[in-house]
């Protein structure tokens, strides 16, 4: 989606924020720490990740952004992880609002490559979704209760009586 007004940005990111703080609360302490495989991401710090991402995109844009820094060690619980979620959302809403639908264009330097600003905040909710579709499948892994998120889920179909693909 190449977004043509900040208005699309922010429908956009509060589906997305919402839809992570409402996975994130299906973590429980047990499953925090749960290592599936050596070549995957423990839902902590896949978790952590997801969480900390925004402050980093949104500062290498330009942006002066407070709260956890991804390089910082991933919180021990979803409680902390949740309260530094919400901090992220809140950095997001406050800071991305003083830039209008003409700062879009204007290009900021962005791991090497040049991006322009509307392209960081695309960024920023598409890596969100895609880091969210991994942790649900970890979470099925450790059967934990997941959401749907674009479509139904496997035990939506069956609560309301249609045999799901598998």
């Amino acid at each position: 989606m190449i977004l043509i007004r900040i208005d699309d940005f922010f429908k956009e990111w509060q589906y997305e924020s919402d839809t992570t703080l409402k996975l994130f609360s299906n973590l429980n302490n047990d499953s925090f720490n749960k290592v599936t495989h050596k070549k995957v991401r423990s839902i902590r710090n896949l978790s952590w990740h997801i969480a900390s991402t925004p402050l980093e995109i949104l500062t290498l844009a330009g942006l002066k952004m407070i709260g956890a820094d991804h390089e910082s060690i991933a919180p021990t619980n979803g409680n902390q992880l949740i309260k530094i979620y919400e901090l992220a959302i809140e950095q997001v809403n406050l800071n991305v609002s003083v830039w209008d639908d003409s700062d879009f264009n204007e290009k900021v330097n962005m791991y090497g490559d040049e991006w322009t600003k509307g392209s960081a905040l695309n960024v920023l909710n598409k890596h969100q979704a895609h880091h969210r579709g991994e942790l649900i499948v970890l979470m099925q892994l450790h059967n934990l209760p997941i959401i749907g998120v674009y479509g139904p889920t496997f035990e939506d179909w069956k609560q309301i009586s249609i045999e799901p693909l598998v």
